[in-house]
């Protein structure tokens, strides 16, 4: 049963060289239509995955931040109607730091959000520009205080190990973003992805990626400050204040039922994956013609299943229990992991072992990718 909602809003602000969303931007919504898609979605997925009361509900998207206030207090309202709301639901919105839409966080707190998560990614006018977005720093600042003064938990997020970005650099700005006080943070490491623009500009050597040492240096002086001041990694990437880590996601990386509602997004519930139709008028046709905006739901195979779990799980600081999930899906401990490499590895620092629980150590997280394909069998990896 489901014990999440993700609602994913498309609509974009402004064209954004970094998303997918660019056919998204429209110069006007009809609300009143999309309201009443986004409950119909709604009803049906409670229809198939409804029972227990929500632990969290994600705003996501495009400009989520930008969704009438009335509109979000509909959605919460229907939500709570179907499923019921467990004591202390996290409700978080996803937003942009930009002025235009900080000036609808007291009404968007109003209509029940408690939680929201800022894209700053720097504190720096030039390392913005690199970045594409389009807000600067002192918009993203100013955007910060208004969220802590209208919501009781705020989170945002910052990318290092940019191009050029030395160990000094990251110190002095991962210390003033802890002095901000916020009490969960997210810290990326910044990635060249094919297909990116970033990797086309490293083809055309516009700029050289930090070189490998580097990049371990900062992960590794960040899990320093981030501990010292209170806040200590509980994900790969995710650091927070004990009892303000992400809810929501941590549904995923336990690999709990979740719900997906509009256009792009992805569920998981009943042992059933779901995608919906990405573009917006498609997932509208949708809607009118079957009820729903479902463009993929196929089973998941006990063993995909319990792959995905490992792959997930093993993100957290606090590892999986290797006997919970052999019983969940009906396997064994060393279907789900390799206990000579295990092992192995734990002899090498990267894993640690405490009973039917394991998982990977701070020296060992920066391996993952490769610790992952050793030590989750390859039958369970090709399921």
């Amino acid at each position: 049963m489901a014990r999440a909602l993700y609602i994913h809003w498309p609509f974009c602000l402004a064209k954004c060289p970094y998303c997918d969303f660019n056919s998204h931007v429209r110069a006007s919504v009809d609300h009143a239509r999309w309201e009443a898609a986004l409950l119909a979605e709604m009803r049906h997925e409670h229809d198939v995955a409804g029972g227990e009361p929500l632990e969290s509900i994600f705003f996501g998207g495009g400009t989520p931040s930008l969704m009438p206030p009335a509109l979000v207090a509909r959605l919460l309202e229907e939500a709570e109607r179907l499923w019921g709301f467990a004591s202390g639901i996290e409700i978080t919105l996803e937003g942009n730091p930009s002025s235009v839409e900080a000036a609808n966080y007291s009404a968007l707190a109003s209509a029940g959000i408690n939680r929201v998560s800022l894209g700053l990614q720097a504190l720096d006018d030039e390392t913005l520009r690199f970045l594409g977005r389009l807000h600067d720093a002192a918009e993203g600042l100013a955007a910060l205080d208004v969220a802590q003064r209208q919501f009781s938990r705020v989170s945002f997020d910052l990318i290092y190990a940019r191009p050029g970005q030395s160990l000094a650099q990251w110190e002095a700005e991962l210390t003033r973003a802890l002095g901000f006080g916020t009490g969960h943070l997210s810290l990326y490491q910044l990635t060249i992805e094919p297909g990116t623009k970033f990797a086309t500009m490293v083809r055309q050597r516009e700029f050289v990626p930090l070189d490998d040492d580097a990049s371990a240096d900062m992960f590794t002086l960040t899990q320093e400050l981030t501990a010292h001041a209170g806040l200590p990694r509980y994900e790969v990437s995710n650091h927070a204040r004990p009892g303000e880590e992400s809810r929501h996601n941590l549904t995923y990386w336990r690999y709990h039922d979740y719900c997906g509602i509009g256009p792009g997004a992805h569920g998981r519930r009943g042992g059933m994956a779901t995608v919906r139709h990405k573009k917006p008028e498609n997932w509208l046709a949708a809607l009118d013609e079957i009820g729903s905006g479902i463009a993929e739901e196929r089973p998941l195979g006990i063993r995909e299943q319990a792959s995905e779990a490992m792959l997930m799980g093993l993100r957290l600081t606090e590892g999986v229990d290797l006997l919970q999930l052999a019983a969940r899906f009906a396997l064994t401990p060393p279907d789900l992991c390799d206990d000579r490499k295990a092992a192995f590895y734990l002899q090498q620092g990267l894993v640690w072992r405490a009973g039917a629980r394991i998982g990977v150590t701070d020296a060992g997280i920066e391996l993952l990718d490769a610790l992952l394909g050793e030590l989750v069998p390859a039958g369970l990896l090709e399921a």
